[in-house]
């Protein structure tokens, strides 16, 4: 997943804003402690045998430290990932030692060789950096997929954004409390929307606390069908990794699978 790679620090104790930029792949599996990856993996592998080509190549787009490549690779699958941060790939390939990994950006990339399934996971597909990008980001899926391949993401709906909600969870480590939260922010209009991500570190002496906005692309469901719709058969099921139920075509979380035609 691409989450930003280095965060602004702000060290409370002394009550001052530090121009420090700390490396977040340190913390990301922290940042998602509360995310069921095998959930999630599990899912896609099952709608993968339903509407895919039965094959077992498999690529990752924007991959993160690699928790979903591992429980596809435990699954038998060929796989690989990509992401645009080095230092979360070096913990990928500690993880998944058989699975390859290359630096590239999910708005062109390339493959040696055509692939059955493509995953982007936790809204990873939202960084693309306008409505342009994303286009291209889907062309690059387009060709790297077989026929019949499968391209699995979750979205959500910018005309449904609440600037009101967030995440937040805590979990203990090495002696010290962290404090995660984000959320996502639109103005109402215009392809441009943010996610609002913070972290702190509550030890016995200092608390410290990052924060960090990160533009991403906003688009409409509709938008996105239009868009995919002349390249792939899309299916399009509620945001449940625990059963398989078709999109009630209100809510604003979903899970698109799109076939290659």
């Amino acid at each position: 997943m691409r989450h930003p790679k280095y965060l602004h620090l702000i060290d409370y104790a002394n009550m001052s804003t530090n121009a420090l930029y700390t490396d977040l792949s340190s913390y990301y599996d922290l940042m998602c402690a509360d995310i069921d990856y095998k959930a999630q993996s599990n899912c896609v592998h099952r709608l993968q045998q339903i509407f895919g080509n039965n094959g077992k190549s498999h690529l990752d787009l924007a991959c993160g430290t690699g928790p979903h490549i591992r429980h596809f690779t435990d699954f038998g699958y060929q796989s690989a990932g990509l992401d645009i941060n080095q230092p979360m790939l070096d913990i990928a390939k500690t993880r998944c030692p058989e699975a390859h990994f290359s630096l590239q950006d999910m708005s062109n990339f390339t493959v040696t060789a055509p692939v059955d399934l493509i995953t982007c996971f936790l809204y990873s597909i939202h960084y693309s950096d306008g409505v342009q990008k994303w286009k291209e980001c889907i062309a690059s899926v387009y060709r790297a997929l077989k026929p019949g391949g499968v391209f699995c993401f979750n979205a959500v709906d910018r005309t449904q954004i609440n600037n009101d909600l967030f995440m937040r969870h805590t979990t203990q480590h090495e002696q010290c409390l962290f404090t995660f939260s984000s959320a996502w922010s639109y103005c109402g209009q215009g392809e441009k929307k943010s996610l609002k991500l913070s972290i702190e570190k509550a030890g016995l002496d200092v608390t410290q606390r990052w924060d960090d906005e990160h533009s991403m692309v906003a688009l409409s469901f509709d938008e996105l069908l239009d868009s995919l719709q002349s390249l792939f058969e899309v299916h399009v099921f509620e945001h449940d990794y625990e059963t398989i139920s078709p999109w009630n075509k209100s809510s604003g979380n979903a899970i698109f699978i799109c076939v290659k035609i």
